[in-house]
């Protein structure tokens, strides 16, 4: 799976959501789905920490496998 550089720019618009695969018990991913060329995943935890991202195309692969 192909991942992208999160820029700091592109961080500071990033409308950040709990990944509805969370758990709901504190363990949670964010993503920001708003951000056309990737998806940043980060720790809900650590909201200040790193993010990585994920083209669109990566991140719908992935989520696929999910299910």
């Amino acid at each position: 799976m192909k991942h992208a550089r999160v820029a700091p720019s592109d961080l500071a618009i990033a409308a950040w959501r709990i990944s509805s695969y969370s758990g709901g018990q504190g363990d949670c991913v964010q993503i920001a789905d708003n951000i056309p060329h990737l998806i940043p995943i980060r720790d809900s935890k650590r909201p200040t920490g790193p993010a990585i991202g994920f083209s669109r195309n990566a991140w719908q692969t992935f989520v696929t496998q999910l299910s």
